[in-house]
């Protein structure tokens, strides 16, 4: 045994939006029996199997084209206006469970579109969140995972800059100080979930009490792949998993101590389960 002495990091887990959607999830779960959902309710693939079990069915905009007359989970990313469109023209009923933080989002971005704003977006392309954000803007807002993407040169001289919610707050803030250094007006909206991005700091503290880190995240989760790197810098002998199979006992040493920490889209459940295999070497 390398009686190695494991730690959760208590400010990991669900953020408040997922925790929403899973529990309205539940409920009509265990009512009907079964509901559907659009796209996977959250990014992380063992907490999507639990929740299919018990007859949750993930679906994609094609097939909601062909449902009518049953009820729909809008997961926290939100959705464009399209979405809620089909829904009335297919008599759907919409469990709508969009983070309230998404929401004001998109209220925000669509009082700039109608003011006729030259919308920039830093986002992930083609995530859920981003797709229901460009849905405010008719797809007409530019959306960039880098400022490399944009051409400082040709880019208007007065621009509406937002994020996607669960982007990095010092990065957002970097691409902020380029553009004005490139005589570029911004007007400036910083609408990262401070949830999400306080997990930086706090990571940061956490990843350097221990001797190794294992990070638990779903392979889907922008999230997590943020997170993850700042406990890497913080502590280069962190390790990424999404299960517990897939953690290898060649990486500690006895009497090791570890940390166990993960996304805003990593149940509490599944660190518990990495905390039971850990134990058992």
């Amino acid at each position: 045994m390398k009686n190695l002495q494991v730690h959760i990091d208590s400010n990991s887990g669900f953020c408040f939006g997922v925790v929403y959607a899973i529990e309205m999830a539940e409920e009509i779960l265990d009512e009907q029996g079964y509901l559907y959902c659009l796209g996977d309710i959250v990014h992380n693939d063992e907490e999507v199997n639990r929740l299919t079990a018990k007859g949750l069915k993930i679906i994609n905009h094609q097939e909601l084209q062909d449902l009518s007359n049953e009820k729909i989970l809008i997961r926290a990313h939100g959705e464009p206006p399209s979405t809620y469109q089909l829904a009335i023209k297919n008599n759907l009923t919409l469990i709508d469970a969009s983070c309230p933080v998404v929401l004001k989002l998109q209220n925000r971005i669509k009082n700039s579109f109608d003011k006729e704003e030259k919308i920039y977006i830093y986002g992930k392309h083609g995530h859920a969140e981003v797709i229901g954000l460009l849905g405010q803007t008719n797809n007409e807002a530019v959306v960039f995972q880098d400022i490399s993407e944009l051409n400082l040169e040709s880019l208007p001289k007065n621009l509406t800059l937002y994020s996607q919610t669960t982007k990095s707050t010092d990065k957002f803030y970097e691409i902020n100080e380029v553009l004005r250094d490139n005589g570029i007006t911004v007007n400036t909206n910083d609408t990262i979930c401070r949830q999400v991005s306080n997990r930086d700091k706090e990571l940061r503290e956490f990843a350097d009490k221990y001797d190794k880190i294992v990070f638990v995240s779903g392979t889907k989760s922008s999230n997590g792949k943020v997170l993850f790197n700042v406990c890497k810098e913080k502590n280069p002998n962190t390790f990424f998993v999404s299960n517990p199979e897939q953690i290898d006992s060649s990486w500690f040493a006895s009497n090791e101590s570890v940390g166990i920490c993960g996304a805003t889209s990593t149940p509490m459940w599944l660190m518990e389960q990495v905390k039971e295999k850990l134990l058992t070497f």
